[in-house]
């Protein structure tokens, strides 16, 4: 059947799955999935059995949920469930499959080779990541190239990454960016459970990776004078630097690990302030997820960010301790300066980063996947 409105069968692989228990590809998934089922849409996301070995089950949000094992390695958790993702998906009759992850663009050729119309989200120039060797930045390379080569199409989140692809590659990207809508909905206890009180603590959101630094936000925040207390939101599987933040930190320092759903939603609404440390990557979901919330948003002076933030948020050096401890302490000093920063990087979220408008945007790519 090819009739042009017709449902499709959609597949999202290279995430951890759903419902997201990671971090910003995974909200990706859930957010764009469960909107493409509400529009009549079968959607299957491809699920790490090991993160959902205590509660599993078959869909969520309407989407079909497939749990398959990886191999729980640094460097073999995600291409090793990507392959078997990808195998899995070969005997199904998906009209398209949304490959996250340029990592895992190795899995291309083996689904065009079944004639399936594909596309891959590249994420950031991945192999920039201080945590990759040699060997992880080779792949990472060698993955820009193959996503270039056998996908129906390449999509980039920001402008920045976009332009990276039409300088190196010389293709068009589609530039699809993530959406950035909260539930209306009451505050879940966290804030009780964490003894923090709303408007009343600074939070940061990242994965604990080193270019995301979290050990510089720390150190930084130890020379403001204040007890406003300083929340470190995030994990680092593969890594010992959540618990060498736990150890190194300072009384006034929480770190609660990686927290998600409600909770999550919680915390950012409640926020007096939000910081944005990271340096790679393109659109962060945490930082529009903090703009639609209505958090005062301090963030690195980075391509990405100021691309995400324009004129709505503050910007520091993160590479210059002294600039966010300046920038924060006059921020919790005069927390009412920051309300209007609040009100334009909320306006600024709702134009710009919705999940309705990205969901418009995936569905005409993927038709025109099919048609082209």
């Amino acid at each position: 059947m090819n009739h042009p409105d017709r449902p499709l069968s959609i597949a999202i692989l290279g995430t951890r799955g759903v419902p997201p228990r990671y971090g910003g590809f995974e909200t990706f998934a859930a957010e764009l999935g469960s909107r493409l089922v509400d529009r009549g849409h079968e959607v299957t996301v491809y699920c790490r059995q090991s993160l959902y070995a205590a509660d599993p089950s078959e869909t969520w949000r309407g989407m079909r949920q497939v749990m398959l094992p990886a191999i729980a390695h640094k460097y073999l958790e995600t291409v090793s469930h990507a392959f078997l993702s990808a195998c899995h998906a070969l005997f199904r009759s998906f009209d398209v499959v949304l490959v996250c992850n340029a990592a895992n663009a190795f899995v291309l050729p083996l689904l065009r080779a079944s004639r399936t119309a594909v596309a891959i989200n590249v994420d950031g120039i991945e192999r920039k990541r201080k945590k990759w060797n040699l060997a992880g930045r080779a792949i990472y390379h060698a993955g820009e190239a193959m996503s270039v080569t056998f996908a129906n199409r390449v999509v980039a989140d920001a402008d920045v990454i976009a332009n990276y692809y039409r300088s190196n590659f010389g293709i068009e990207p589609a530039l699809i960016p993530y959406g950035s809508e909260f539930d209306v909905e009451d505050d879940s206890g966290v804030l009780a459970r964490l003894g923090l009180m709303a408007r009343n603590y600074v939070l940061y959101v990242s994965r604990f990776e080193p270019e995301n630094n979290p050990e510089a936000v720390i150190r930084s925040y130890a020379n403001v004078k204040t007890d406003v207390p300083l929340v470190m939101v995030g994990g680092a599987p593969y890594s010992g630097l959540e618990r060498s933040l736990k150890a190194g930190a300072d009384s006034r320092v929480l770190v609660p690990g990686a927290i998600y759903g409600k909770d999550y939603r919680t915390l950012q609404r409640n926020a007096l302030v939000y910081i944005q440390a990271t340096e790679v990557g393109g659109t962060h979901p945490a930082l529009i997820e903090a703009m639609a919330s209505g958090g005062a948003i301090l963030a690195h002076r980075s391509p990405e960010n100021l691309e995400v933030g324009g004129d709505d948020v503050l910007y520091f050096d993160v590479h210059d301790q002294n600039d966010l401890t300046q920038l924060l302490q006059k921020s919790l000093d005069d927390s009412g300066s920051l309300d209007v920063f609040r009100t334009r990087a909320r306006s600024r979220a709702r134009l710009r980063y919705s999940w309705s408008a990205v969901t418009d945007q995936y569905e005409v790519l993927f038709r025109s996947m099919l048609t082209g």
